[in-house]
């Protein structure tokens, strides 16, 4: 499908409430599933990955339910599923997955295959396969790819230093930790998300955390609970790039999760001179919330460190989409983790951003991005959700429309976002492909 996108011809105003976390509500589903009773989700996001994650607990023994907007999530009971466990798009869900089921001892002498869509099969799997098979997991893989079939059997603690900084590389290996013999240390070598360290704790399991070291115990029991998924950052972060960018504009945004080790983006609007206000709300469970009040802004370009690129990791395509509209020349490094994800986000947005007459110049780490007058046309998502919102935010300050090529995979993270920035008041239409 293609999305087209009117340039704006008026300010974009209003309330806007945030969709369900993805990153928590992947979490929720896995450690509700391992827990030994009835668990209680609401806010949980409905999406395809999210969807995905949680049909494969449903495959391995789990039982959910939903009702009136809540998932009840029966969990403890597991056994091996009757056929491949397909993940979809979501990368969080297979790599979180691996690492709870790698040494579950309800699932020894059995096999789990786990798969995904052709985009998901070319991304590297290695970076968790490798701190597993140190534990004494035994995996089967597709040079570091998926599919991948693990053999739960029993594991050992290890001490473990990731080569970059990742909550899905982190999350995996404590997970697997929960069943190990002994502790369980990950050494961050720099900020990642930390919704797993966030979420064990109300599950009753004890994370230490001494400096860059978090450690964990194995043999600890998951207790189940009551549990709400706060407003997703990520999917907030293109309404507030709306907002900064559209003149005139003035939007609220409400259940906005403000986790400070995923706040890049907002450090980022605000050393690009946008007006953000942050709000502090009532805490969900362990999860910071609030509200963020948003105005047009004239947008400055800014080098933004390389400290901050794990705290903004899923937002750089729309920063670039920013920094596409802002006065001056903005600098991104130390990114060369965006060219795991979903596609290629560095080559893919450079591409895109020069097709729509921004002077762009990509690098081996990251981009440089000359702001300035942005032309209508066509764009490809390359098959990335969050590129093709990206653009379609960009397209609103276009001088001509713009058509998103392959931007059905919205639908993976995030089906509302047509609706909810045609409630502000911006001019999208779904039309099919030729």
């Amino acid at each position: 499908m293609r999305l087209v996108v009117e340039p704006a011809v008026a300010p974009l105003t209003g309330r806007y409430t945030a969709p369900g976390d993805k990153s928590i509500s992947h979490r929720l589903a896995i450690l509700a599933g391992l827990a030994d009773g009835d668990s209680v989700v609401s806010g949980y996001l409905d999406s395809a990955d999210t969807r995905a994650t949680l049909a494969a607990m449903a495959s391995l023994g789990a039982v959910v339910t939903e009702d009136q907007g809540e998932l009840r999530i029966r969990g403890g009971r597991l056994g091996p599923p009757d056929a491949a466990l397909d993940l979809g798009n979501s990368g969080t869900g297979v790599r979180l997955l691996a690492g709870a089921l790698a040494g579950h001892p309800q699932l020894f002498d059995h096999s789990v295959r786990l798969v995904g869509d052709e985009s998901l099969s070319r991304r590297p799997m290695d970076r968790i396969i490798d701190p597993l098979r140190r534990m004494g997991g035994r995996i089967d893989d597709r040079d570091g790819c998926l599919p991948m079939v693990l053999s739960p059997a029993p594991l050992h603690a290890i001490r473990y230093r990731p080569p970059v900084a990742s909550a899905q590389v982190k999350s995996a290996v404590l997970l697997a930790g929960l069943w190990a013999d002994g502790e369980t240390i990950v050494v961050e070598p720099g900020p990642s998300r930390d919704h797993t360290e966030r979420l064990l704790p109300a599950f009753g399991v004890e994370v230490s955390r001494r400096g860059e070291e978090i450690g964990l115990v194995g043999g600890q029991t998951l207790r189940p609970g009551r549990f709400h998924v706060p407003g997703d950052l990520s999917s907030a972060a293109f309404a507030a790039a709306a907002g900064l960018m559209v003149p005139g504009s003035s939007i609220e945004l409400d259940n906005v999760g403000l986790n400070p080790s995923r706040d890049g983006v907002l450090r980022i609007l605000e050393a690009m001179h946008g007006r953000v206000d942050r709000h502090a709300g009532t805490a969900v469970g362990n999860e910071p919330v609030g509200s963020l009040g948003v105005r047009a802004s004239r947008l400055q370009g800014v080098e933004i460190p390389p400290a901050w690129v794990p705290l903004a990791i899923d937002e750089f395509p729309v920063i670039m989409a920013l920094a596409a509209v802002a006065e001056g020349r903005t600098i991104i490094s130390g990114a060369a983790e965006l060219r795991v994800k979903e596609s290629d986000r560095l080559a893919v947005m450079c591409r895109q951003l020069a097709r729509l007459g921004v002077a762009v110049h990509e690098t081996a780490d990251g981009a440089e991005i000359q702001g300035g007058r942005v032309r209508g046309g066509v764009v490809d998502s390359c098959g990335d959700h969050r590129i093709a919102m990206s653009l379609a935010v960009l397209g609103l300050v276009a001088e001509a429309p713009v058509r998103i090529e392959n931007a059905e995979w919205i639908q993976t993270s995030y089906p509302g976002f047509v609706d909810d920035l045609s409630a502000l008041g911006a001019v999208l239409r779904w039309e099919e492909e030729e």
